[in-house]
């Protein structure tokens, strides 16, 4: 018995060759004009400057700019071309994916040293916290709340955040932001564009041998996750 004939489908169309490298350029392209546009800081910057910025030219600048400005990402003011509220949409969903890559590395924090752990991240010359996590199982402990602000100068938190590459690598400070309270806070590094410290607070003093390395590996373990 012969078998049936099965039409041949013809297969998907490759896509030219170079294709792909020329879009990567494309987009490189567009990311280098919309940092070119975000690191003028006074003065928005014009056609002209941005050709000069990237190097491209012109022609190439108001192509790169089409696609950003249908995304809100910039907007343009006749020849000057500023960012765009769509960046603050973009912003908005960071904090919850930060909160949400911390929590475990706090709660196992909190839980060990039994004391109040946070994520604290810079906001111009200001900490604000935006991650907490307190233990379970001690009889009292600091009610830190999420978006509480301060001073990168006071408080373990917030002067964490500036410290270098130190030993041993966190920092400790009593009574700066509340009266009777101890916090230890070591910075979280390597992960680039963000200025942040996990840190723990509490009414009793703190152990700093005991306390210092666990803070210290929680914000390792935050900056991976992060990555």
């Amino acid at each position: 018995m012969a078998r049936p004939i099965r039409p041949i489908q013809p297969s998907a169309p490759r896509p030219p060759a170079g294709a792909g490298r020329e879009s990567s350029l494309t987009l490189e392209r567009g990311l280098a004009l919309l940092q070119a546009v975000a690191d003028s800081e006074s003065e928005a910057p014009t056609i002209s400057d941005l050709a000069t910025s990237i190097g491209a030219s012109r022609a190439a600048v108001y192509r790169l700019l089409v696609p950003l400005q249908e995304r809100g990402l910039v907007r343009r003011d006749g020849s000057k071309v500023r960012l765009g509220l769509g960046l603050l949409r973009l912003a908005a969903r960071v904090t919850p994916q930060l909160r949400l890559a911390a929590l475990p590395a706090l709660r196992e924090l909190a839980e060990s040293v039994g004391a109040t752990a946070h994520l604290t991240v810079a906001d111009g010359e200001e900490a604000q916290a935006i991650a907490v996590i307190e233990p379970t199982w001690t009889t009292y402990h600091v009610a830190y709340r999420v978006g509480t602000r301060h001073p990168l100068s006071r408080g373990a938190a917030g002067k964490a955040i500036g410290l270098r590459d130190e030993n041993p690598g966190w920092l400790s400070t009593t009574g700066e932001l509340q009266s009777g309270a101890s916090g230890i806070a070591a910075p979280v590094r390597g992960v680039p564009g963000l200025r942040a410290s996990v840190g723990v607070v509490s009414f009793e003093a703190l152990d700093d041998p005991f306390v210092g390395p666990q803070v210290l590996a929680a914000a390792a373990t935050v900056a991976t996750a992060l990555r």
